[in-house]
């Protein structure tokens, strides 16, 4: 199975919530590669890279997002897959 990859925006309520401790959590959690930061315009930008399946169960996930937050968008276009086999927070 070939691995894939996503750069994903997600607007709301998505920072001060916990949404980038949340999104390496299950991340790690799916077995993916990538980052996720705050962006200035208050949306959460993440890469994410892994097996297709996965991939697709993340980005379902993110509709979800931490107990606090409110997500009001998801977009994700395709992406070079991550450099790095870990997935990390970006500041």
């Amino acid at each position: 199975m070939h691995d894939v990859a996503f750069r994903v925006r997600v607007t709301g309520l998505v920072q001060g919530v916990w949404f980038r401790g949340w999104t390496k959590r299950e991340a790690v959690r799916l077995g993916l590669a990538g980052w996720v930061r705050n962006e200035a315009d208050g949306s959460v930008c993440a890469l994410i890279s892994g097996p297709e399946p996965r991939i697709s169960e993340m980005l379902r996930a993110f509709w979800k997002g931490p107990r606090y937050s409110h997500v009001e968008s998801v977009v994700h276009e395709p992406a070079e897959p991550s450099e790095h086999d870990a997935f990390r927070i970006l500041r």
